[in-house]
């Protein structure tokens, strides 16, 4: 998909031409998400019309994507969900081809959203990107550092999270904070543009680990359609 003009003079994201210049442009001067804009060719629709699977998120393996009855474009699409995998794998990455089929419910959704479908940041443990990629369906979506603030640093949010942990502000109520991963979520500020990644365009995004020299990118899943899948690559 070409790249929108709101992508092209996007200050936080970088276009690059090649999977080579992907994995190896370095972030930074406010740069945290790099995307490779792909017009992709195959029936991507077609793939996840076949697939036998149920609600929530199946992890796709090649065998399973070789036994489905497709035609000629539907193998040409499979080829490239497979071929994105092998390169990711070759540069040490731990790719993944998900189908979503919706979410399953959550039986705790807790006192504040924590799913894949609230603005968020990836965090590391060590130097380590997020790639991403949309090949059907809606294509998730990023937003300015600048465009949002932290829930847990709204005064209300933050009230009504300490009223749940039960008791005082302090360094135990930020561990809290942190294990429950709460502080890694955002809300939009009322000027905010989300940008659209796009399906088709293979991402890399910056995460949130020591050392990193650009803030870490926010960004989201679609929120789920019924009845509509998704077929994504993530690493």
């Amino acid at each position: 998909m070409p790249p929108s003009d709101q992508l092209l003079n996007h200050l936080h994201v970088r276009h690059v031409r090649s999977f080579d210049e992907l994995v190896t442009t370095r972030f930074g001067d406010g740069v945290n998400a790099l995307c490779w804009p792909r017009a992709l060719q195959g029936n991507f629709e077609e793939v996840a019309t076949k697939l036998e699977v149920g609600q929530g998120i199946t992890h796709l393996i090649e065998e399973q994507l070789r036994a489905l009855p497709l035609s000629p474009s539907g193998w040409m699409a499979v080829e490239t969900m497979l071929e994105d995998h092998r390169l990711l794998t070759a540069h040490r990455l731990d790719p993944v081809l998900d189908c979503i089929n919706g979410y399953l419910p959550v039986d705790d959704p807790g006192p504040l959203r924590t799913d894949v479908c609230s603005f968020h940041v990836d965090s590391a443990t060590c130097e380590a990107d997020t790639y991403l990629c949309t090949y059907f369906g809606a294509s998730s979506e990023g937003l300015a550092n600048e465009e949002a603030v932290r829930h847990i640093d709204l005064s209300g949010t933050r009230t009504r999270l300490l009223q749940h942990y039960g008791g005082v502000d302090d360094a135990g109520f930020r561990e809290w904070l942190n294990d429950h991963y709460f502080d890694l979520h955002y809300a939009p500020l009322p000027e905010a543009k989300p940008y659209e990644f796009g399906v088709g365009n293979l991402w890399r995004v910056a995460t949130l680990h020591a050392g990193s020299p650009v803030p870490p990118c926010i960004h989201r899943a679609p929120d789920p359609v019924p009845g509509q899948r998704r077929l994504l690559l993530i690493s």
